[in-house]
Order: C-alpha cells, then structure tokens, then sequence
C-alpha cells in the first residue's frame, strides 16, 4: 500500500468494495492495513473504526483466525494509550457473533417448519425408511447444517477474546464478565465439552499469571479486589459446573477456589463460604463420599445459622440433613470394593487433602461429627422422625424390633426429595449394626433369619443377594468375622479368640464381652486380682507403697516445677525467636514490596519514556509528512502558475525538482521574458520616432495652410457675431427707454407718498 494513504481513504476503499458486494476483498484489505507495522503510528480515534469495521466483515465471513491477528494486533497498540478503544471492539465482536447464533436459531426454526407441507400428513414409506437408517430428526440436522457453524464460531470468539484479554491488570474486568458470559453460553446450550476446556483454559491462565509476575501491566494476586474478582468468577464456573452436572470439573473448581481463599489475606463473606460449603457437600454425596459430606453439611450448617434471615422451617431442614447425613455414614466402608485396594500412604494424603479443603486439622470421623452436632444441640431443631431415627440407631439399637420401629421412619424420609438420598446409606449402618451385636450373642444363624430381621416394606427391601454381598466386602477388608454356608443356609460368626477383626465392637453397644475379649483382658484381670490379695495379706506392703507414692509426687512436683520454669523459658525464647523471625519476615516484605514498587516505578518510567520517544517520533513523522505535503502542494502551485504563464515544464522534471529549484526557474523565465519585452520596446519606440518625425515633415505646409484658412474663418465668424450683439444691444435699449417714459407718470405719486412716511 502506497504510504500517503491514511486510514479514512482505507475505510473509504472499503466501504465502496462492499457496495459492490467484493466482501472479501474489503476484508483483506482491513487486514492489511490493521496488521501493519505503520499501524502503530496512526491514532486510535482513525484506527478505531476500522476496528469496528474490520470485526463486522470478520463475523459476517465467519474469518476467526483474521479476527484473531488482528484483535491481537490492536490490543498491542491501544493498550498502552485506550484500554477502553479495547473493551469496545471485543464486546462488538462478542455482540456481532451473539446475534449471528441468534438469526440462526431463527432461521432453523423457519426451515424446520417450511418444510412441513400438510400437518395432516402422516408418515411416509420414504420418510419411515430414512429414519430406520439416519439417527437424526430433521430438525437436527437442520441445527448441525444452519445453528453448529455459528456456535462453533461464537465459542472460538469467546477463547480469542479470554487469550487477548489475560493476564493484563488493565482488562482484569472485562476479562471475568467474558468469562461470565463463556460460562452462561455453556449453560444456555449444554456444551459440557467446551466447558471443561473453558475451565482448563482459565486454571492455564491463573498459573501463567502466577508465574509470570515480572511483566508489564500483569495482574497481581495479592491486591484483594484482584483476587475478590477470581473468586467471583470461580464461584460462577461452580454453579455452572453444578447445573451441568460435571462434578469433577466442580470438584477441580473447589480447589481452584481453596487455593484462592489460602492466598486471600481478607477474610471471606460468610455467604461465599456457605455457597463453597453447600457446592462441596453436593460433590461429596454424588461421589458417595458420606463421611466428607456430612463435614461439609455440618460447615454449611454453621453457616446458616449466623445469617439472621433464616427460617425455622429452613433450619428444620438443614439440621435434619446434618444429622441424617452424620447417621448415614457406614460404620465399616462396603459401599465401594475398590477402596480396599487403596495404598495406605495414598488415602492418608487423600484424607488430608479433602480434609484441607473443608478447613479442617485433621480427617473426620463418623463419632467425631454425631459428637460436634449433638454439641450444637442439633437434637432439638431436627424434625421428630430423624430424632426418632438417631435415638433407635445409635442409642437403644435393638436388631430383633429394627424393621418396626425403623419403616414408618423410612416413609416419613421417602417423602422427602432432599432427604430420601440417605436410604441406601441407612441400610448399611443398620446392616452392619445387625451383624455387630449377632455377633455377640450368636455362633450362627440362619441366613433367612437374617433376611427377615431387615425386612422392610417396598420398596426399601433388602434381599439376600445385598446381605450376602455386604458381607464378602466386610470380610474381606477385614471390618467383620463371617462365614456364610449356603449348604446349610447359615451365617456363621467366628469365634477365634485370636481373630483381628477391627470393626465388631467399634461405636456398638457390648451386650456381652466376646471371646476374644476375654483372652486379650484375662492378664489385666489376674493382675488386679492379685493386687488384692497383696494388700489384704501384707498391711504393710500398702503404707510402703503410699511412702513411695509421696516420695515420688514431691519429686515430680519439683520436677514439674522446674519444668514450668524450662517450659516458660522455652515460650519466651520461642516468641522472641518468632518475633524476630516475623520482624526479618515482615522486613524482607517490606524490601520486597519496596524492590517491587521500585521496580515497577522504574518500569513505568521507562514505559512513560518510550512512549514519550514514540509520540516525539510520531510528532516529528507526522510534522515531516505535513511539512512534505506542503512542499508538495506549494511545489504543485507554482509549477501551476509558471506553466499558466505559457512557460512549458517537463512532468518528469517537475517530480525530481524542489520548490527552490522551481522559483529559480520561474526567475530565470522571467528575466528572460522581461529581457526580450524590452528589447522589443526599444525597437518599436525607433519605430514610431522615425514614424512621428516623417509625419512631422509633411503636417508643417498642410498646417500653414490650415492656419491661413481659419484666420479668415474666425474674422467672418467675428464680424457676424459683433453685428449680432449691435442689434441686440439697440433693441434692449429701446424697451428700457419705454420704460421710463411709463415710470415717468408715477414720480409725483411716489414723492407724496414718500412725505406722507417722513412725516409719520
């Protein structure tokens, strides 16, 4: 492209293109104009509509990788000088591809139903035998033919737009509601594929932003309303991933959400936390994690009994869903067989890990979280039947009464939708329960003994299938003793008293002590007999042993003494050391911040001196351009007026001439001009003297001539007229004389009538 042509000539070549339907080449002309390297020199008030223009082809032509350079180019330009030049042509380009999906939409409907001829008509053997060999319905491959082009493309606008706008703190807001709207795309039209890459997509840019910290415009984490933006946007990807139901895409969000929350230096809303809490109890119960769900039920729970609008009847429900879930938590783990498979190592991190993200020290357990919720006093706010449930499963649990006293209970929660989800969790408590005190009171029973004893009404029913299956998981991670002979169709309990079975007496009522027990206790029980014995033979053996005890309680004390003050000692070196480490910490933060505030100063500075040599380099380009197109013009101008002149200029010529050199030439014609005029003058001026002098020389008789002649004319001209004035003379004398002759008769009235004044 020529270099005097400005960018309002390119939007107006443009523009004439499209008026002669040549879209493409408009496009590619934009495209070149706005990828050159002159571009960055042109102001954002001329380029901007360009932009705008540029986007509207691009959309219009489904170009997005045109799109994208260009947009790409455009940020690297105004970022510097128009962040909000940005903003406006990527919500125009988002826009412009937000309506296309929407006029397509429309067009798909109109097809679909332009190509029902008769609502009538039935089926026809063509259309019968198409469907036999095509899955689609019309109107779905009316969608994947009009509707899939253009949500390809607006998904492709939403990556470009997220690509050019991370990682720079000065687009951090229209970064997140893109974000936003990814998210809201997702949802309106159930793409669960593009949104696990949406999330990818923004844990990817998150990492790099963390990284890379030393760049210019970066975002920084630490400043809270940055971080407060994150968490914002990482809540919205939660619910979306919670409406989609992609639950380890939620799970990932958790902990995208966890990490920001441990970075955060301010305190999170309570209302985030409760959504946090209320997310993850979700996830834990579809992944048939009970045990964490309760915890998270039990932290959601809190939660909402800070905030002061709640309901009875709402805190009814959430107290009845923290028990029940506490209740449902098996006793041994037989819901899943691949758990025992487990490396021990691996499930302790596992543990820690979900423990971490709850907020808690250390992982739960079902003892410790009944516990924590009867210190809430959780009893009194839950709904009878769960009272009811929690007082026969885990106070007064008796196996032979447990279908009748548990059914109407089962119904009352099958009722409800919230809470008829722990049924199934339920029944694995009451089945292990029921094994674990049969097991202290029988050797063997029949198997369908055991089937009738949890026989419930439908359809809550157990069968032998379940039971059986229940115990080969518990036998064979070890959590019961239990032997099942379908020969005899009996359970039989093992009676070894060196058996290590680790889950029959734990959180069950002992109805009696077991074998096993006896054996590993019957040392304990000799020792304390024979401690008796020694005390009712030897009297003395007990006042030896109580001098002894006093000997050793003042030494203890006195040791505990000096361990108090050792202890003390060690706290004070302890804080001092911790002061003085938090001082050098503290210290070094402030270096840090100070090497970062200086750094960035710098980096300012010298951002502010480049584009201070930029903009001094664009004036003196943009001086030396007018300079040269005055030059231009004056030089136009004046060859102008020399060739008006009827001076004759080579074109040529004239290109390689300055206006010095054309003034000079303009001079020299000139003076050349003027040169020949005058001595044309001079020529003519002896002309005319020789002309005037023979003329001369010819008038001088002719004039004596003449002269003679009008003497005589002028003497008859004089007689004529003097005899005239004679004549006219004699007769004005005449009337005057008869007037005084007329005037004569009046003197004597006149000198009366004068006498007649004087005398008055």
């Amino acid at each position: 492209m020529a270099p005097h042509v400005r960018p309002e000539n390119v939007l107006k070549r443009a523009e004439e293109l499209l008026a002669v339907e040549q879209s493409a080449d408009a496009l590619n002309l934009l495209h070149e104009i706005i990828t050159s390297k002159r571009t960055r020199n042109t102001p954002i008030s001329s380029l901007e509509p360009i932009m705008l223009r540029f986007v509207e082809l691009c959309v219009q032509l489904r170009k997005g990788k045109l799109a994208k350079e260009g947009l790409y180019t455009y940020k690297n330009v105004a970022q510097n000088t128009s962040v909000g030049s940005i903003e406006v042509v990527l919500k125009k380009f988002i826009d412009l591809a937000k309506d296309k999906v929407t006029e397509a939409q429309a067009q798909a409907e109109r097809i679909t139903l332009d190509s029902i001829d008769d609502l009538e008509a039935s089926e026809t053997p063509e259309s019968i035998m198409l469907s036999t060999v095509s899955t689609e319905q019309s109107k779905d491959r009316t969608d994947r033919a009009v509707v899939t082009p253009w949500l390809k493309f607006l998904w492709e606008a939403y990556r470009t737009v997220l690509e050019i706008l991370r990682n720079n703190a000065r687009l951090e807001i229209m970064y997140q509601a893109i974000a936003i709207q990814a998210f809201q795309f997702c949802l309106k039209y159930s793409r669960k594929t593009e949104f696990r890459r949406l999330c990818e997509l923004l844990r990817n840019h998150l990492q790099s932003a963390s990284k890379n910290t030393s760049q210019v415009h970066t975002i920084n984490l630490n400043d809270p309303d940055t971080l407060q933006r994150h968490l914002d946007t990482r809540f919205a990807q939660l619910n979306a991933a919670d409406e989609l139901d992609l639950w380890q895409e939620a799970f990932r969000s958790v902990e995208d959400i966890h990490t920001l929350l441990t970075i955060s230096k301010r305190p999170p809303k309570p209302a985030m936390m409760a959504t946090y809490y209320e997310k993850l109890s979700k996830i834990f119960l579809v992944s048939d994690n009970y045990l964490f769900h309760a915890a998270a039920a039990n932290r959601y729970y809190s939660l909402r009994l800070q905030a002061k609008n709640i309901s009875p009847a709402d805190a009814t429900k959430s107290a009845s869903i923290v028990l029940l879930s506490a209740l449902a938590i098996p006793v041994i783990s037989t819901s899943r067989l691949r758990s025992a498979l487990f490396d021990v190592d691996e499930s302790k991190h596992k543990n820690a890990r979900l423990s971490g993200l709850l907020g808690l020290a250390k992982a739960p357990t079902r003892s410790t979280l009944l516990q924590d919720a009867l210190a809430k006093g959780i009893l009194s706010r839950v709904s009878p039947e769960i009272r009811d449930l929690y007082a026969i499963l885990e106070v007064d649990f008796h196996p032979l009464s447990i279908c009748d006293k548990i059914s109407p209970i089962m119904s009352e929660i099958f009722k409800d939708d919230g809470l008829k989800r722990y049924i199934e969790p339920l029944h694995q408590v009451i089945l292990t329960r029921l094994f674990q005190q049969l097991s202290q009171v029988y050797d063997a029973v029949k198997l369908d003994f055991v089937v009738k004893l949890v026989t419930f009404p439908a359809p809550f029913e157990v069968s032998s299938t379940t039971i059986e299956k229940f115990i080969m998981n518990a036998c064979k991670k070890g959590d019961l003793a239990i032997r099942v002979d379908h020969a005899a169709n009996s359970v039989t309990f093992e009676n070894d008293v060196y058996s290590t079975a680790k889950g029959a007496t734990e959180g069950v009522v002992q109805l009696q002590p077991t074998p096993t027990e006896i054996v590993r206790t019957e040392l304990s029980r000799l020792g304390k007999t024979l401690f008796r014995t020694v005390n009712l033979v030897d009297g003395d053996y007990m006042s030896l042993r109580t001098a002894a005890k006093d000997v050793a309680i003042k030494r203890a004390i006195i040791g505990v003494e000096e361990e108090h003050k050792a202890a003390l000692l060690r706290k004070n070196i302890i804080e001092d050391r911790a002061k003085e480490a938090e001082t050098i910490l503290q210290k070094r933060e402030e270096d840090e911040s100070k090497k970062r505030a200086l750094r960035q100063q710098q980096e300012q500075a010298a951002e502010q001196k480049r584009l201070a040599e930029e903009m001094r380099k664009r004036e003196l380009d943009r001086i030396k351009r007018e300079q040269d197109a005055i030059q231009e013009q004056e030089k136009r101008k004046l060859a102008d007026e020399i060739m008006s002149t009827g001076i004759k200029l080579d074109l040529e010529a004239i290109e390689s001439m300055d206006t010095h050199k054309l003034r000079e030439v303009q001079i020299e014609q000139t003076e050349k001009k003027n040169k020949d005029m005058t001595d044309r003058l001079r020529i003519t001026a002896k002309r005319v003297d020789h002309l005037e002098r023979a003329y001369r020389k010819v008038e001088i008789p002719l004039l004596e001539q003449d002269y003679e002649k009008q003497k005589e004319t002028d003497r008859l001209l004089h007689a004529e007229r003097r005899k005239a004035q004679l004549e006219a003379s004699r007769a004005q004398f005449e009337e005057k004389v008869l007037l005084k002759k007329r005037l004569r008769r009046m003197v004597a009235d006149y000198e009366e009538f004068k006498e007649q004044l004087l005398r008055q």
